[in-house]
């Protein structure tokens, strides 16, 4: 099939793109900038300017909507709205005015909220940051597109946070805080952490390109869950250190966080600890992934080949 993907020089996109041309696709790669390892099949462009993307969507048969505003600390707050919202209406008008019926989006579960205790993809929306707020917005955008006639098929990811190989999310951050052996542990470390591979999500995402119909929504992680001090345990001993990580109470690093809040205001530089990423590492951010278990698809990754993939890449390659 011919394929578009807005964000496709991206992190999923790049792996994505790898996996859809080995399944004979022919892909279009509609960025802000020039994928580095896909450079030919790359069309520049902004998700929200509509004309240009309208035109880039001309003989294509499966638009894939992962191009977002994403980080925690992005600025001005209205880039969400105008990237994630207004990106999502763009797609759907592109996909109108050439009759495209198959649209895969990449939401996120931080639509849910933190500490949910597992939720399904029927569970009330409680979005805790303008990251979520902005996503859930875009997918009322798709939902209404596809419920405006009955041969279109939405196909909608809501993925936990996803780490791999050259990524520098914040599963990296915690890595590379790991590795500099100044990581500290906040709170009890008992927590429940949905955490997915790179080559997990972007191999469901290829399956997607042919298998389903009409509107799927699936939850994204790679199961069975970490607690934090299992992950950050795992990861000393991938680095090959015995020695246990110290905790601190939680108020004294949620404390930390503000603090680096406030150098980061005053600064204008950006820091790898903030309020919002101590509250994201404490909380209790497992989701339930049965549909997705149930989806007919195998991942070609255990969770932890994916982390000492990542670890051997980023830390331990000569």
């Amino acid at each position: 099939m011919n394929i578009l993907i807005t964000g496709g020089s991206g992190f999923i996109g790049t792996r994505l793109v790898e996996n859809l041309l080995k399944d004979g696709h022919t892909i279009k790669i509609y960025d802000k900038i020039e994928s580095k390892k896909y450079p030919e099949h790359t069309v520049i462009g902004d998700v929200r300017d509509r004309e240009t993307l309208t035109e880039a969507c001309k003989g294509v048969d499966v638009i894939y909507n992962l191009a977002a505003e994403h980080a925690d600390n992005v600025t001005p707050l209205s880039l969400y709205d105008d990237v994630n919202v207004g990106g999502a209406e763009n797609v759907v008008a592109a996909a109108e005015a050439n009759g495209i019926d198959r649209i895969i989006f990449t939401s996120t579960v931080a639509i849910y909220g933190l500490d949910k205790n597992e939720p399904d993809e029927s569970f009330e929306p409680d979005p805790f940051n303008e990251y979520g707020r902005s996503k859930l917005k875009a997918e009322k955008v798709f939902l209404r597109w596809q419920a405006g006639r009955a041969d279109r098929t939405l196909i909608m990811l809501r993925p936990s946070a996803i780490f791999g190989e050259t990524n520098r999310g914040n599963i990296y951050n915690l890595l590379k805080q790991v590795h500099s052996g100044k990581f500290i542990i906040i709170g009890k470390g008992n927590n429940k952490k949905s955490i997915g591979y790179v080559g997990n999500i972007a191999a469901f995402l290829a399956y997607l390109a042919e298998n389903k119909s009409g509107l799927e929504i699936y939850n994204f992680a790679d199961k069975p869950d970490m607690t934090s001090r299992e992950m950050v345990d795992f990861i000393q001993k991938s680095l090959g250190r015995e020695k246990k990580i110290p905790s601190a109470p939680y108020a004294i690093g949620l404390l930390g966080g503000y603090t680096f809040d406030l150098l980061s205001k005053l600064t204008g530089k950006k820091f790898p600890v903030s309020s919002i990423r101590i509250k994201k590492f404490a909380a209790d951010t497992s989701i339930n992934t049965d549909r997705l278990q149930n989806s007919g698809f195998t991942p070609p990754f255990t969770l932890q080949e994916g982390l000492k993939r990542t670890i051997v890449y980023e830390f331990l390659k000569k």
